[in-house]
């Protein structure tokens, strides 16, 4: 049986803004387990950074209110003192963030940069750099030995996302998060890095969170997955079963919309509307105004999430209905 390692209860992120307060994220729950791929998927500002982030504690601008339960290893890391947050990241929980340049220092070297975190575990400076090489080789960096003597600059975008994955895997962490790990890469460099990171994940039993909106990714690394919509997490369960079985009418259209079909069988579906800013909690569903099926019950009842089957779950009026 699988252990788990991550877990998140009811939580939800408020942002404070001139009218109000935004609801970045509502009542998301899901488990992580150890050595396993959880990938969260659904449209640019959904939510999907904002729940990375609030579990490294990492959140900007300081003008969130938080609620529920981050819970690592059986510690709810809401509850943790700056001091105790500062030693779990890095160590016990990772983070690849969207852009490798902008999170690597420019005036360093990359091989600088990875030993000085190397260095927090106590070892010796030509033990820490012995081991920056080898990360740099794990990661299948071209010239490892001269590329840790580079500037952030002088590297391609797909060598300093690999320099993030080793910098991140420098200090073998049991969660590891990647957000949008391969935005901006070509397919090939994008295949490498998946690659990379299934190699990484068999070696050393590392789980991660991946945070993305490529149901491509998803299909070629992930167990689990999550699908999110304007803050909550809607569907969920075994990666296969949701593609096979997607139950919620969002994930239905979101299989609907890939591009799987010829030019001459037609257009690709889209999703009529937009996604709404919600700066109050209404009861509904919030994808009521964009969904084929919504019913009255739908804009005035908040859906729960019901159980669809095996590690399946779902947030949907009809369901519900179905299931009873």
């Amino acid at each position: 049986m699988s252990e788990e390692l991550l877990r998140l209860e009811n939580l939800s992120i408020d942002y404070k803004v001139k009218d109000g307060y935004l609801s970045a994220v509502n009542d998301v729950n899901c488990v992580v387990n150890k050595g396993e791929v959880f990938a969260i998927v659904g449209e640019s500002g959904c939510g999907k950074s904002t729940v990375a982030h609030s579990i490294m504690n990492l959140l900007p601008g300081g003008n969130e209110e938080i609620s529920g339960k981050i819970i690592f290893k059986g510690k709810d890391l809401r509850e943790c003192t700056r001091q105790e947050m500062e030693a779990i990241r890095g160590k016990e929980i990772g983070m690849i963030f969207q852009n490798p340049l902008d999170s690597l220092n420019p005036v360093y070297k990359v091989g600088d940069q990875m030993a000085e975190a190397i260095l927090l575990d106590k070892v010796d400076k030509q033990e820490a750099w012995n081991r920056v090489i080898k990360l740099f080789k794990d990661v299948k960096m071209p010239d490892a030995e001269e590329r840790v003597n580079s500037f952030p600059h002088e590297l391609s975008g797909g060598m300093r996302q690999r320099v993030m994955i080793a910098m991140m895997l420098s200090r073998n962490p049991e969660l590891l998060i990647a957000d949008e790990p391969t935005t901006a890469l070509d397919v090939t460099i994008e295949a490498q890095i998946l690659q990379i990171m299934k190699e990484l994940k068999d070696k050393f039993n590392t789980a991660i969170m991946l945070i993305t909106h490529n149901f491509g990714l998803v299909a070629e690394i992930a167990d689990k997955i999550g699908i999110m919509y304007a803050g909550e997490m809607i569907e969920s369960g075994d990666v296969f079963e949701i593609f096979a079985h997607p139950t919620h009418p969002y994930t239905q259209l979101l299989m609907q919309a890939l591009p799987s079909k010829t030019k001459a069988e037609g257009r690709l579906k889209t999703i009529d509307g937009s996604v709404p800013r919600i700066t109050e909690k209404k009861p509904g569903c919030r994808f009521a105004n964009r969904c084929p099926y919504a019913k009255e019950i739908c804009f005035n009842e908040n859906p729960e999430a019901v159980f669809v089957g095996e590690g399946h779950y779902c947030r949907c009026h009809m369901v519900g209905k179905e299931e009873k």
